[in-house]
């Protein structure tokens, strides 16, 4: 029978053009389902090989039991059909598809590095080519919405099956491809959401970081976002508690926590710093009075000086968002770690919107991950362009990205500026994401933004937002809506596949509007709109 590879696509909630080629693969793995095909897709997976596609974006690759191997460029939607041939437009800019076809064809024959017996077809589901000899494709490639039925049959037709058995190209080619889609599952999508996944080539921290060797284990990790931060987080969590052990996973922000929390296996325990303080206190007998001016104050020195219980002794810690941490907070938090216990601080600097100095670490093995996998390079240089990155940050995701759309308002205009918020939602909605794929950032703290202090931001679009209040169990309470909106202070960390950036003014563009527009624009996997005041946007523009 056909195995598609990878798995898990069945699971998840396609949006835009993926959901089209879910459509495809649901019929490939039907009517192949008798045949001894292997089928490799790119459905909802980043595969990273040095910054690019690992496929240069074919869609399917299908390797026959003799090794032969027949690539499926999909195309949905409408096509051009011009005087150099088929054309599809991205963006407003023409592509070649023949050219495409063929340079995906030569680099992937360039990447084995020896013979490969390669076909390929080109899948309209959706166009009729009209005049098939000017296409620039040979015709008898070509599946268009008239042909589509036959998608099966041609496949067969090009890749006979003369024996089930694998053959030695089979096993080599197949190696190949899977080498270059070594995928393991990163857990940064949308807060609520971790039922969806993205992957990403593994190689990164998750896998490297955790193979190094030294005694006693303290790993001090400076990476930019998207670098997989959290990914090895959980891969160090998970290990502990498959190892019989018990860890602690501590950051800063609330959200972080509780979204981080539905990450992790049972087992452990998952706060920030503030929870675990309240936590201390209360197990100490005393309930904090928030109201006084020295509450944290006293707390702090009490989870310092009194003795641990063995409820409050950990085999592993993990420390996230390091850069918002203290001195005084990081000697509590190694109190707490046992004597031959591991412990790994991630820190981001650019990401340091409380402005706090670096917090000493003697005697650490530092590892620097300059990479960035989760946004589009398109994002990563632009901020590059404009000073935003304290230290080098590598683009390393292989989308481009859709281009980012700027709608601009008059500084001060409330109005205008809601106005241009409900016009970026229906632009993303109309390329083709869910209101579940949406999330508003806003540039303000919640104190001071306008769209966290409402229900709605039209008769249509409700926004699910943190009201201020925690119910009796300490548990953040949120307005009941349909589009996520945070400030840029509480959604660090997480992100989602299209991020609206709003509320975005400023007088001067000092380190801390830098290191705000850093983290706001670094939230996108795919697009990214900025509704921003028109002094604001001068500002960039003169930093371009």
């Amino acid at each position: 029978m056909a195995h598609l590879h990878p798995t898990g696509w069945q699971e998840m909630s396609a949006t835009g053009a993926a959901a089209r080629e879910i459509e495809t693969l649901n019929y490939l793995k039907s009517v192949l389902a008798d045949a001894p095909y292997r089928i490799y897709h790119g459905v909802h997976w980043t595969n990273v090989e040095k910054g690019f596609s690992a496929f240069d974006e074919i869609d399917f690759i299908i390797v026959a039991p003799n090794g032969r191997v027949l690539l499926i460029e999909q195309k949905s939607g409408f096509l051009s059909e011009t005087p150099d041939g088929l054309v599809k437009n991205y963006e407003g800019k023409p592509r070649k598809v023949a050219n495409h076809i063929m340079r995906s064809i030569k680099g992937l024959t360039e990447r084995f590095g020896g013979q490969m017996s390669i076909d390929y077809l080109l899948y309209c589901p959706d166009y009729i080519v009209r005049d098939p000899q000017l296409a620039g494709i040979d015709p008898r490639h070509i599946i268009d919405a008239n042909r589509k039925h036959r998608l099966a049959e041609v496949i067969r037709e090009t890749l006979p099956v003369t024996s089930p058995e694998p053959s030695e190209q089979f096993d080599k080619v197949t190696r190949f491809l899977g080498n270059m889609l070594s995928l393991r599952p990163d857990p940064s999508s949308m807060i609520g959401n971790a039922a969806e996944m993205v992957t990403r080539l593994a190689g990164g921290l998750a896998t490297w970081a955790r193979r190094l060797e030294f005694s006693p284990f303290r790993l001090h990790v400076i990476g930019t976002a998207g670098s997989g931060k959290t990914q090895l987080a959980l891969a160090e969590y998970t290990a502990a508690i498959e190892a019989g052990l018990c860890p602690l996973y501590v950051c800063y922000n609330r959200p972080l926590a509780d979204h981080i929390e539905r990450l992790m296996p049972p087992g452990g325990r998952v706060a920030s710093f503030h929870m675990l303080s309240d936590a201390f206190a209360r197990e100490q007998g005393e309930t904090p009075n928030y109201a006084a001016p020295d509450v944290w104050e006293k707390i702090e020195t009490q989870m310092a000086v009194s003795p641990l219980p063995a409820s409050w002794q950990y085999d592993v810690l993990i420390v996230d968002e390091g850069q918002d941490f203290s001195p005084v907070w990081r000697d509590i938090l190694l109190r707490m770690l046992r004597e031959d216990g591991r412990a790994i601080w991630l820190e981001d600097p650019n990401q340091n919107l409380y402005g706090k100095a670096g917090v000493p670490l003697p005697g650490w093995v530092t590892l620097h991950s300059d990479t960035n996998y989760r946004s589009p390079r398109q994002i990563v240089q632009i901020l590059a362009s404009i000073g935003a990155t304290q230290t080098p940050v590598e683009a390393g995701s292989p989308f481009k990205g859709a281009e980012i759309e700027e709608l601009v308002y008059p500084q001060g205009d409330t109005e205008a500026m809601l106005a241009q918020t409900r016009r970026a939602v229906t632009l993303c909605l109309g390329a083709g994401f869910t209101r579940d794929d949406i999330a508003i950032a806003s540039f303000r703290g919640r104190e001071k933004s306008v769209i966290l202090h409402l229900d709605q931001l039209s008769d249509v679009h409700t926004l699910k937002s943190f009201t201020g209040e925690y119910d009796l169990f300490g548990n953040p309470q949120y307005r009941d809506g349909g589009l996520l909106a945070e400030s840029v202070y509480r959604f660090k960390g997480q992100s989602a596949p299209a991020i609206i950036f709003t509320e975005i003014d400023f007088a001067e563009m000092d380190q801390l509007v830098l290191r705000k527009l850093f983290v706001g624009m670094t939230r996108a996997k795919l697009k990214l709109v900025l509704v921003l005041s028109d002094r604001a946007e001068q500002q960039l523009l003169d930093r371009l």
